[in-house]
């Protein structure tokens, strides 16, 4: 890994290109995804079916394109013990640090007759999206399910696609344990419009979560206001903030296990200690030489991978909350007096046993995180996010008479007089319901 200081010359051309390697989306993405959200939303299935088949290659019917109670079973009853165990073990803490998450409403009143209030309902469909190409992600499919299900959603539909027709196994299983209702066999953009404006044989849905390649994250960024989405998911990255205590095999451990995502990934190591650096370099190339995925990984860490010297630890702070990374590490000798200091990151791990694959796995909170710099201003997927709000309000006729002569003057303002009006002839005629 290449060592760069921080009052470098080179460290902040290093530091634009990390934060913007996820690239805007080219027009002739947008417009390739447009015109294939268009067709579905015209054609329906006949469409789904074509770009299933165009991209995917297989075949689809209506008949053929959910998944059958059976074909769930079966796929599922492939798994070993051992790994439907663990799958379940993680859905345990994962709805039980979820179910901290439930928010309920809320009302408040005053003497004169005024109730001012906020429901808070489940969506009533949610439409999952899990990786079904080069990669599958069951702990994907669970981190996005449980928090739907303890939300309340009444009908929770995954899409994934599928190999030569057949459910990948531990998406199967994944799903039965996380109480996903029904499974379609489709994916890219083509399953996203599907979700989006419903066809003869996929339902609309109200929101759709999960991550996906450039063609998914794209139509999710189109069919944004056609439905509710989590976020636009990019490349995967981490932060180390170490100091003199952290133990540099660790440190280089968690860069590599981030670098291993793919070529885009980002890993990067904070430290004022030169010594630490060089230490975690030489154990990066050390480990990488044994482990299967080298190439993927040296490409990673080519193009976006860095250990940084900074001045200080607080400097190191003050870059990770402008880089405002999806995963922090703190390997320093006080990480819970540290973690006072971040503004921005979408999850934080403290401490050398805390490594980021327990937080993507076992420990409970949601992987689903904020990514390319958004944690500035969004937050990890929760159980808040399969709520909408309903505002609700009363006002008695005295409550109302107090406020009817400011309303009509703020409505006269504007220039509505409609509005006033509305407000005027109740004043004169209303009567106390």
């Amino acid at each position: 890994m290449k060592i760069i200081r921080a009052d470098a010359n080179e460290f902040l051309d290093f530091f634009q290109k990390i934060r913007r390697r996820g690239g805007a989306f080219t027009p002739d993405l947008l417009e390739n995804v447009a015109q294939i959200i268009h067709d579905i939303s015209v054609r329906g299935d006949e469409a789904l079916f074509h770009y299933t088949k165009k991209f995917d290659g297989y075949d689809i019917t209506a008949t053929t394109v959910e998944a059958t109670p059976s074909e769930r079973k079966d796929a599922a009853a492939k798994v070993n013990p051992q790994d439907r165990n663990v799958i379940k073990l993680a859905a345990d803490r994962i709805e039980k640090y979820h179910r901290h998450q439930i928010t309920s409403g809320y009302s408040i009143g005053d003497e004169n007759g005024v109730a001012l209030g906020q429901r808070i309902l489940p969506l009533h469909r949610v439409g999952i999206y899990a990786p079904g190409g080069k990669a599958f992600y069951p702990s994907t499919l669970i981190m996005a399910a449980i928090p739907a299900r303890i939300a309340g959603v009444k009908e929770i539909i995954l899409v994934s696609p599928v190999k030569d027709g057949q459910l990948n196994p531990l998406i199967a299983a994944a799903a039965d344990v996380a109480g996903v209702d029904r499974i379609f066999k489709i994916g890219g953009a083509q399953a996203i419009a599907a979700l989006a404006y419903g066809t003869q044989t996929v339902p609309r849905v109200d929101k759709i979560v999960g991550p996906g390649n450039s063609y998914v994250a794209a139509a999710k960024k189109l069919v944004f206001g056609q439905v509710a989405i989590d976020m636009i998911a990019g490349p995967s990255e981490v932060v180390v903030i170490a100091d003199q205590t952290a133990n540099p095999a660790f440190a280089a451990a968690d860069l590599l296990a981030q670098a291993e995502h793919d070529e885009m990934a980002a890993a990067l190591l904070f430290t004022p200690y030169p010594d630490l650096a060089q230490k975690v370099a030489r154990e990066a190339q050390r480990q990488l030489q044994t482990l299967p995925k080298k190439i993927i990984i040296e490409k990673s860490l080519s193009q976006y991978g860095a250990i940084i010297i900074t001045s200080d630890i607080a400097q190191a702070v003050e870059l990770t909350n402008l880089f405002a990374p999806e995963h922090l590490e703190l390997m320093v000798e006080n990480p819970a007096d540290l973690v006072e200091q971040v503004r921005s990151a979408g999850s934080v791990f403290l401490g050398s046993y805390t490594p980021e694959a327990l937080g993507d796995y076992l420990a409970g909170a949601n992987h689903i995180l904020p990514t390319e710099g958004t944690a500035r201003f969004s937050s990890p997927l929760g159980v808040y996010d399969f709520y909408k709000r309903m505002s609700v309000l009363s006002f008695s006729q005295t409550a109302f008479e107090k406020l009817s002569g400011p309303t009509q003057h703020f409505a006269q303002m504007e220039g509505l007089d409609a509005h006033a009006n509305s407000v005027r002839v109740r004043s004169t005629t209303g009567k106390d319901k």
